[in-house]
């Protein structure tokens, strides 16, 4: 089995035979170019290459693959090759050429705004905007055309916003060569990091890797109550740590794990949320979070390490609270096991599946131990990948599985880098126009007294930009106009870009459009509206934690370590307590007097005790006391329900 984005299902296959091997040297060459340069092979022969000239080769093999590979509407032909795509990938060869031969010329005259920068400029934002709206739809588009839009028409906007229009020529060749717009950390975080973590994940499941996440799951926890769903939190679980990807996650895992939790007794939006929400959680979980993140610890000027290790409690308790639910909701419907025929033995697995412990555990040491460069990490646990395979006959990856899995990486890259290449441009339009500035002064305007407003319309903004566009193009564009405001009212700078982060992810699971929910849903055939309003409820912990760690960042462990141990502490018995309430069963079913005073009490045990929040002792030990005369009160009701 290997990993496959999204789109997959839209590419497509030409009938002609060359036509098709070049398609697949197009894809393939992506992540070999990516390996060369990340080991600086180019300078190693004596041919040393700028970094733009490096994004510009891969320019050109992403933008032509995609005009290749993925028609331009629903209708077109996915077996011929057009005469307009034919076109389109000239001159997106032309304009990544362009960058390729003349970039060390550029640099000495990068303001300079000649009539090919101009012309090349214009070509490149068409084509790229194109293959944008080719792999995601129009929103991000139009959200980059009101960008440039408003660089040059600035001058019409009232207020804050009134400012001298620039130039259509200065826009476009800004956009074009600037190192911070297309050329920007977007796409150079892309084309170097997040290649080698795709590449990482098509080793692992080429190897077998999925069908061991997903038996070792069934293995440790088929014979539970609920079986089923607990499986299906665990396997997406891990196969989101690999993929980035909730859509692909909630394909490739839920064909097999919605039919079982329907079988076993799941309803059917319930099974289409469960392995949305455990889906897209995946994002939040190191060691490989999604591609966002890797972005996140460049803007931060952190390693990537400081990162995940920061996302891993509250992800923890994302999962927690999802677990806690899905059992539960076996409990109150009497819903049992995965029967015994379809759970294989936990010692059959480990023996058959320890080798995917050893990339696995090379790439957490490398990256949390010695520090590694996050691409070389992902490339040497891919490397250690290959030889381990031959140690079992199923698993062995082959030459033709090798080409196989660049194909595969190469298609996996096509929508993050065509949709980091946008929000380039919207970091450009930004740079050359301190619009970024002017959204830290109004709501520094707003004053540091409404941080609770500033939070909640940020987190607005990126779930209504996300129900058009990916988590990472959600989060790179608030991230640079709100992210730097939130740190300026004093919210420490890692603590206000993963709210940002989360609330972009969560755009995924919440309604109108949570595009991972839609997908549990089509494969569940339930409502696609009751599957995201239950998701909505799986996910819980992720709409309230965010807030908490914003003014205290013990939960992100930053702090003395006796206050992150016992913030961690408390929290879980929180997260415990709103699960519960959220499920409304414990024992017996509980009425909303009893689940109403659960959440409160549970949200107070998620507050740091000692930290910064105000009243914190108080909000734990009124939140412990309430919830455990609720807990005894159900239990003792229990108990006399039964004796009666």
């Amino acid at each position: 089995m290997t990993l496959k984005s999204e789109a997959g299902a839209r590419f497509r296959r030409l009938e002609s035979p060359w036509l098709r091997w070049l398609q697949r040297l197009l894809l393939m060459a992506i992540p070999v170019v990516a390996l060369l340069a990340s080991f600086d092979v180019p300078s190693r022969l004596g041919a040393a290459m700028l970094q733009e000239q490096f994004l510009g080769v891969v320019l050109i093999l992403v933008l032509c693959s995609t005009f290749m590979s993925l028609p331009a509407s629903a209708r077109a032909s996915r077996r011929t090759f057009p005469w307009y795509d034919l076109v389109l990938s000239l001159l997106s060869l032309i304009v990544g050429g362009y960058l390729v031969v003349y970039y060390p010329r550029i640099v000495n005259e990068i303001g300079e705004l000649t009539q090919d920068k101009v012309i090349l400029g214009c070509l490149a934002i068409v084509v790229t905007m194109e293959a944008c709206r080719r792999m995601t739809g129009w929103v991000l588009l139009i959200i980059a055309a009101v960008f440039i839009l408003y660089a040059h028409f600035s001058y019409l906007f009232p207020g804050m916003l009134n400012a001298r229009g620039i130039s259509w020529s200065k826009i476009v060749v800004h956009l074009f060569i600037d190192p911070n717009s297309l050329l920007g950390i977007p796409l150079t975080i892309v084309a170097t990091i997040v290649v080698a973590f795709i590449l990482f994940g098509q080793v692992l499941f080429a190897a077998g890797g999925g069908e061991f996440f997903t038996d070792i799951a069934t293995s440790l926890l088929g014979r539970f109550r609920g079986g089923a769903a607990k499986m299906s939190l665990v396997s997406s679980m891990l196969f989101g740590t690999i993929s980035g990807s909730p859509v692909a996650n909630v394909v490739m895992t839920g064909t097999i794990s919605i039919p079982l939790m329907k079988h076993t007794g799941y309803r059917p939006q319930v099974a289409g949320a469960v392995e949305s929400v455990a889906s897209t959680g995946g994002q939040l979980m190191p060691p490989v979070m999604g591609a966002a993140a890797f972005v996140m610890a460049e803007f931060l000027g952190v390693p990537y390490a400081t990162v995940a290790l920061a996302a891993l409690l509250p992800a923890l308790l994302y999962y927690l609270a999802l677990f806690v639910q899905v059992d539960l909701e076996a409990g109150s419907t009497g819903i049992s096991r995965v029967p015994e025929d379809q759970i294989p033995p936990l010692a059959a697995v480990l023996r058959n599946g320890w080798i995917f412990f050893i990339p696995i555990g090379v790439i957490v040491y490398l990256l949390f131990f010695l520090n590694l460069d996050a691409a070389k990490a992902a490339y040497y646990a891919a490397a250690l990948t290959l030889p381990a395979s031959f140690l079992r006959r199923e698993s062995r990856i082959t030459f033709g599985k090798i080409l196989t899995i660049l194909e595969g990486t190469g298609q996996a890259m096509l929508e993050v880098a065509v949709v980091c290449a946008v929000a380039g441009i919207v970091i450009g339009v930004l740079t050359l126009t301190g619009l970024a500035f002017i959204f830290t002064l109004f709501v520094d305007m707003m004053g540091s007294a409404n941080i609770f407003l500033i939070l909640a319309l940020t987190g607005l903004v990126a779930l209504i930009l996300g129900m058009g566009m990916p988590t990472t193009a959600v989060y790179v564009v608030v991230a640079l106009t709100l992210a730097p405001a939130l740190a300026k009212l004093g919210i420490a700078p890692l603590a206000a870009h993963l709210f940002v982060f989360y609330y972009a992810m969560l755009s995924m699971i919440t309604p109108p459009v949570c595009i991972a929910s839609f997908a549990g849903a089509a494969i569940a055939g339930a409502s696609p509206m009751r599957t995201g309003y239950t998701s909505m409820r799986l996910g819980i912990i992720a709409y309230l934690v965010p807030f908490i760690f914003v003014f205290d960042p013990l939960l992100l462990f930053q702090g003395p370590a006796h206050l992150v141990l016992l913030a961690a502490a408390t929290a879980v018995a929180g997260t415990v307590a709103i699960g519960i309430a959220m499920a409304g069963y414990f024992v017996r079913p509980l009425g909303w007097a009893g689940r109403s005073l659960l959440a409160a009490s549970g949200i107070g045990l998620l507050i740091p005790p000692g930290g910064v929040i105000a009243y914190s002792w108080l909000a734990n030990v009124l939140g412990a006391v309430v919830s455990v005369l609720i807990i005894l009160a159900e239990l003792r009701g229990r108990r006399a329900a039964v004796a009666a």
